[in-house]
Protein backbone atom coordinates (compact mmCIF):
# COMPACT_ATOMS: atom_id res chain seq x y z
CA UNK A 1 0.00 0.00 0.00
CA UNK A 2 1.45 3.57 -0.81
CA UNK A 3 2.13 6.21 1.67
CA UNK A 4 0.32 9.35 1.48
CA UNK A 5 2.28 12.21 0.28
CA UNK A 6 3.19 14.19 3.32
CA UNK A 7 3.33 11.19 5.63
CA UNK A 8 7.48 10.51 5.43
CA UNK A 9 8.97 9.73 8.21
CA UNK A 10 12.47 10.25 9.47
CA UNK A 11 13.42 6.38 8.72
CA UNK A 12 12.75 7.22 4.85
CA UNK A 13 15.04 9.56 4.76
CA UNK A 14 17.92 8.09 6.90
CA UNK A 15 17.17 5.03 3.97
CA UNK A 16 17.43 7.68 1.20
CA UNK A 17 20.72 9.01 1.82
CA UNK A 18 22.34 5.98 2.44
CA UNK A 19 21.34 4.97 -0.86
CA UNK A 20 22.50 8.32 -2.65
CA UNK A 21 25.99 7.82 -0.20
CA UNK A 22 25.84 4.36 -1.63
CA UNK A 23 25.68 5.56 -5.09
CA UNK A 24 28.57 8.49 -4.60
CA UNK A 25 30.81 6.04 -3.17
CA UNK A 26 31.21 3.69 -5.97
CA UNK A 27 31.06 6.61 -8.85
CA UNK A 28 34.11 7.95 -6.14
CA UNK A 29 35.88 4.34 -6.36
CA UNK A 30 35.85 4.42 -9.94
CA UNK A 31 37.45 7.64 -10.72
CA UNK A 32 41.08 7.75 -10.91
CA UNK A 33 42.84 9.99 -7.96
CA UNK A 34 46.68 10.70 -8.60
CA UNK A 35 47.84 12.69 -5.75
CA UNK A 36 51.14 12.77 -7.40
CA UNK A 37 50.01 14.62 -10.91
CA UNK A 38 51.92 17.54 -11.81
CA UNK A 39 49.30 20.46 -11.84
CA UNK A 40 51.60 22.13 -14.16
CA UNK A 41 50.21 22.99 -17.76
CA UNK A 42 53.35 22.40 -20.27
CA UNK A 43 52.96 24.41 -23.39
CA UNK A 44 54.58 24.61 -26.99
CA UNK A 45 55.73 28.09 -27.83
CA UNK A 46 58.08 27.78 -30.63
CA UNK A 47 54.60 28.61 -33.31
CA UNK A 48 54.29 32.41 -31.37
CA UNK A 49 58.40 32.67 -30.70
CA UNK A 50 58.44 32.36 -34.82
CA UNK A 51 55.56 34.64 -34.93
CA UNK A 52 57.01 37.67 -32.59
CA UNK A 53 60.27 36.89 -34.31
CA UNK A 54 59.08 37.99 -37.75
CA UNK A 55 56.55 40.74 -36.41
CA UNK A 56 58.26 42.50 -33.43
CA UNK A 57 59.92 45.75 -34.13
CA UNK A 58 62.84 44.35 -32.22
CA UNK A 59 64.59 41.40 -31.40
CA UNK A 60 62.92 39.19 -29.43
CA UNK A 61 64.30 37.53 -26.74
CA UNK A 62 63.53 33.55 -25.70
CA UNK A 63 65.57 31.09 -23.41
CA UNK A 64 68.24 28.42 -25.06
CA UNK A 65 69.26 25.38 -23.50
CA UNK A 66 67.51 25.73 -20.04
CA UNK A 67 67.75 22.43 -18.13
CA UNK A 68 65.19 19.94 -18.22
CA UNK A 69 63.72 21.46 -15.33
CA UNK A 70 62.56 24.57 -16.73
CA UNK A 71 58.72 23.89 -18.27
CA UNK A 72 57.15 26.60 -20.25
CA UNK A 73 53.83 27.33 -19.11
CA UNK A 74 52.19 30.35 -20.74
CA UNK A 75 53.61 32.36 -23.79
CA UNK A 76 51.52 35.70 -25.12
CA UNK A 77 52.32 38.19 -28.03
CA UNK A 78 49.94 41.72 -28.51
CA UNK A 79 51.11 43.75 -31.06
CA UNK A 80 47.79 45.79 -31.58
CA UNK A 81 49.78 49.29 -30.38
CA UNK A 82 52.74 49.30 -32.16
CA UNK A 83 54.34 51.96 -29.44
CA UNK A 84 53.58 48.78 -26.92
CA UNK A 85 54.52 45.61 -28.88
CA UNK A 86 54.29 43.12 -25.86
CA UNK A 87 56.00 39.53 -25.72
CA UNK A 88 55.68 37.27 -22.80
CA UNK A 89 56.92 33.73 -22.14
CA UNK A 90 56.07 32.29 -18.83
CA UNK A 91 58.17 29.37 -17.15
CA UNK A 92 58.09 27.37 -13.92
CA UNK A 93 61.94 26.77 -13.01
CA UNK A 94 62.84 23.52 -11.49
CA UNK A 95 61.61 24.31 -7.95
CA UNK A 96 58.15 25.38 -8.83
CA UNK A 97 58.82 28.76 -8.77
CA UNK A 98 57.62 31.21 -11.34
CA UNK A 99 59.70 33.02 -14.04
CA UNK A 100 58.70 34.68 -17.03
CA UNK A 101 60.64 37.02 -19.93
CA UNK A 102 58.83 40.09 -20.76
CA UNK A 103 59.65 42.12 -23.57
CA UNK A 104 58.20 45.65 -24.68
CA UNK A 105 58.67 48.80 -26.55
CA UNK A 106 56.50 50.87 -24.29
CA UNK A 107 57.22 53.35 -21.55
CA UNK A 108 60.20 51.51 -19.71
CA UNK A 109 58.83 53.07 -16.38
CA UNK A 110 55.32 52.03 -16.73
CA UNK A 111 55.93 48.94 -18.18
CA UNK A 112 58.83 47.75 -15.05
CA UNK A 113 56.06 48.71 -12.56
CA UNK A 114 53.28 47.25 -13.98
CA UNK A 115 54.50 44.16 -14.98
CA UNK A 116 57.02 43.45 -11.60
CA UNK A 117 53.68 44.37 -9.66
CA UNK A 118 55.97 48.01 -8.10
CA UNK A 119 58.74 46.25 -7.77
CA UNK A 120 61.73 48.51 -6.41
CA UNK A 121 64.96 49.44 -7.96
CA UNK A 122 67.53 47.72 -5.56
CA UNK A 123 70.95 47.67 -7.57
CA UNK A 124 72.35 46.29 -10.41
CA UNK A 125 73.76 42.72 -11.73
CA UNK A 126 76.22 41.94 -14.13
CA UNK A 127 74.41 38.52 -16.50
CA UNK A 128 75.97 37.15 -19.35
CA UNK A 129 78.42 39.93 -19.62
CA UNK A 130 75.63 42.54 -19.21
CA UNK A 131 74.46 44.57 -16.63
CA UNK A 132 70.78 44.25 -15.33
CA UNK A 133 69.19 46.73 -12.76
CA UNK A 134 67.64 44.77 -9.83
CA UNK A 135 63.99 45.20 -8.69
CA UNK A 136 62.62 43.89 -5.60
CA UNK A 137 58.96 43.52 -4.45
CA UNK A 138 56.35 42.55 -2.29
CA UNK A 139 55.26 39.83 -5.27
CA UNK A 140 57.73 39.59 -7.67
CA UNK A 141 62.07 40.59 -8.31
CA UNK A 142 62.85 41.04 -11.53
CA UNK A 143 65.90 42.03 -13.89
CA UNK A 144 65.62 44.82 -16.19
CA UNK A 145 68.02 46.03 -19.28
CA UNK A 146 67.18 49.02 -21.09
CA UNK A 147 68.58 48.22 -25.36
CA UNK A 148 67.38 50.46 -28.32
CA UNK A 149 64.53 51.73 -27.21
CA UNK A 150 63.74 47.68 -25.61
CA UNK A 151 62.41 46.56 -22.18
CA UNK A 152 63.55 42.76 -21.57
CA UNK A 153 62.94 42.17 -17.86
CA UNK A 154 63.26 38.40 -16.11
CA UNK A 155 60.20 38.71 -13.63
CA UNK A 156 59.14 35.93 -10.98
CA UNK A 157 59.00 34.56 -7.57
CA UNK A 158 61.78 32.21 -8.25
CA UNK A 159 65.32 33.50 -6.46
CA UNK A 160 67.49 35.83 -7.94
CA UNK A 161 69.93 33.24 -9.47
CA UNK A 162 67.27 31.59 -11.18
CA UNK A 163 66.18 34.34 -12.69
CA UNK A 164 69.78 35.48 -13.89
CA UNK A 165 69.91 31.87 -15.31
CA UNK A 166 66.98 32.63 -17.42
CA UNK A 167 68.53 35.52 -18.08
CA UNK A 168 71.26 33.95 -19.28
CA UNK A 169 70.08 32.25 -21.79
CA UNK A 170 68.44 34.73 -23.35
CA UNK A 171 69.02 34.80 -27.04
CA UNK A 172 67.36 37.40 -29.16
CA UNK A 173 66.69 37.92 -32.68
CA UNK A 174 64.71 39.18 -35.95
CA UNK A 175 63.17 37.29 -38.73
CA UNK A 176 63.83 33.67 -38.94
Amino acid sequence: MAKKRGTETVRDMVLSMAAIGVVVGIIWFFIPHDENHDPVQVVGYRVELDQARRSAPYPVAAPEGLGKGWRATSVTYEDTNPKAVHWHLGFVDPQNEYAAVEQSNADAEAFVAATSHDARKSGTRTVGGETWDRYEGPKYDALVRQKGGVTTMVTGTAPADRLAELAAALQERSGQ
